[in-house]
């Protein structure tokens, strides 16, 4: 027997041991953090909790959402605690067709990761965890249909930027009661700033470097009852920006320019918290100071999500950052937003795709978005525009791509694009739309329209929408068309703000271009 299959096997009974010790010892529910489904199969899906308790903390990694850590033994809380998941077809558990066992390590913060197989294509579901007399809520999955089988439709949300200082998530409220089979976040599930002066509820502790820093805002996130509630609800899909890690990170390259050996640890610490909060496939584990994030969701013949990574693999932002004018560095072909592997993925994946819909999940604006300053007019650097050679490349490829369509988190802000062959020539050939949507809290209440919005328009005719408010965006999408509904609350400092539609445009199958519903 060699070490690691020893030390496994200790562990396990260890787990056998101990887990009526740790039950009679819980002063609280474990399953604070709620639980999740998420990347779903035709098959299965993962199912996600992590355990939080005094007894249960990896060391130093995080005070309780409710309460102080009281003082335990040493060693205690390093050791593997037993879950018991189930998976039924009906609400209240009782049929039961899938169960088993997964054990939390104080290795990954107590959090599990359970690969459920064996189930029904496109098909709901419900699952729950348990520890001994303790148990989660019951959460709501759904199966991906079969690769190939014909579909009615797909309906879909997304959603990005949930800054926890700035405003209540009182959009997830909504969106839950449109009921999604899927719901899709583009980035910046948390925020690494430390506390603001104005907000409505306050980060725990200042800006975030280390693991244990990055578990204790992640427990401080997942506490939100509106979050807990939408992950509940439906599989999610999720990728990245940078607020997980540092704002306008590229690669191996800080905000600050500091030492890269300093912001790698940094970037190692983030990745791994990111990991064990979310319900990611176990292939997805950080290795070393990196994590596979790319990858494809199927389904049926209806839609292909194409789930991109514009951090971990770019150049940094080859003119510097804020919006100017591209500089030549900005159209060099050795600049890349995605990195060479992952620009040799997704262009394998769009040609090779036979779905109807092409869905490109993407965290930063994709179009040219240009306004003047200073008498030129420049775009924001840290997105595609400051990259215009893999731009180009994609575009390049959604030519020859079955309807392809962009979906953008990052920028707080509702955007609907055209995206042109010729930016410049509104008559010119169009490849393929961009639906960006706004932030669920980051940025405050926000307006209906920006002192910016009739600036834009102008200088960008392939622009349809331009809105500040609050929300998410609702996707409708069947074998003839697209439906997009910007969904927005007017005010997210104040709970309970009802919600409106803010506009509406579907897309026709083989006919590129938005129009309005």
């Amino acid at each position: 027997m060699n070490r690691r299959i020893f030390l496994s096997t200790l562990s396990l009974a260890l787990a056998d041991s101990l887990a009526g010790q740790q039950v009679r010892r819980f002063s609280d529910n474990p399953f604070q953090l709620g639980v999740a489904s998420g990347d779903p199969l035709p098959d299965g899906v993962v199912l996600w909790t992590r355990l939080l308790g005094e007894n249960l903390s990896s060391a130093g990694s995080e005070t309780a959402v409710s309460g102080i850590w009281k003082k335990q033994e040493p060693g205690f809380r390093s050791l593997p605690t037993k879950v018991q998941w189930r998976v039924a077809t009906d609400d209240q558990m009782r049929n039961v067709v899938k169960k088993g066992q997964a054990v939390a390590t104080g290795e990954l913060a107590h959090s599990v990761h359970v690969e459920v197989s064996g189930l029904q294509p496109n098909r709901e579901y419900w699952y729950q965890f348990s520890v001994g007399s303790e148990e989660s809520p019951i959460g709501r999955t759904r199966t991906a249909p079969v690769p190939g089988a014909a579909l009615d439709q797909l309906r879909f949300a997304f959603a990005s930027c949930q800054h926890f200082e700035t405003g209540y998530y009182t959009a997830y409220e909504h969106m839950v009661k449109e009921n999604p089979d899927l719901i899709v976040f583009l980035g910046d599930y948390i925020y690494e700033n430390g506390p603001g002066n104005n907000g409505i509820r306050q980060h725990n502790g200042g800006e975030i470097f280390n693991l244990a820093d990055y578990r204790r805002r992640y427990s401080l996130y997942k506490g939100d009852a509106l979050l807990q509630r939408a992950h509940a609800h439906a599989p999610w899909i999720v990728t990245w920006d940078d607020h997980e890690v540092d704002n306008d990170y590229a690669n191996d390259i800080h905000e600050r320019h500091d030492p890269r050996e300093g912001f790698m640890e940094r970037r190692a610490s983030a990745y791994q918290a990111y990991y064990e909060h979310l319900p990611l496939r176990i292939g997805a584990k950080p290795k070393s100071y990196d994590m596979q994030l790319y990858r494809r969701v199927n389904y049926g013949d209806l839609a292909q999500f194409h789930v991109v990574d514009t951090r971990q693999y770019r150049n940094e932002q080859p003119c510097g950052r804020g919006t100017k004018p591209q500089c030549p560095q900005a159209l060099d072909p050795h600049q890349t937003i995605l990195g060479t592997a992952q620009t040799k993925w997704l262009q394998d994946g769009l040609s090779g795709s036979r779905a109807k819909w092409n869905v490109l999940a993407n965290q930063v604006i994709f179009a040219k978005v240009e306004r003047e300053d200073n008498g030129s007019l420049g775009e924001s650097m840290d997105k595609w525009g400051g990259y215009e050679s893999s731009r180009k490349v994609v575009m390049d490829a959604f030519e020859k791509t079955s309807n392809p369509v962009v979906i953008t988190g990052d920028s707080h802000a509702n955007w609907t694009f055209d995206l042109k062959k010729d930016w410049r020539n509104e008559k010119s050939s169009t490849v393929g739309v961009e639906f960006g949507g706004t932030s669920i809290s980051s940025g405050g209440d926000g307006s209906d329209k920006s002192p910016l919005t009739d600036h834009l328009l102008e200088k960008n005719p392939h622009l349809k929408l331009h809105n500040t408010q609050r929300g998410y965006v609702s996707c409708l999408v069947t074998p003839k068309e697209w439906r997009t509904d910007y969904r927005v609350v007017p005010v997210i400092r104040e709970k309970g703000a009802p919600v409106s539609t803010r506009a509406s445009f579907v897309v026709e199958a083989g006919r590129p271009g938005v129009q309005k519903a």
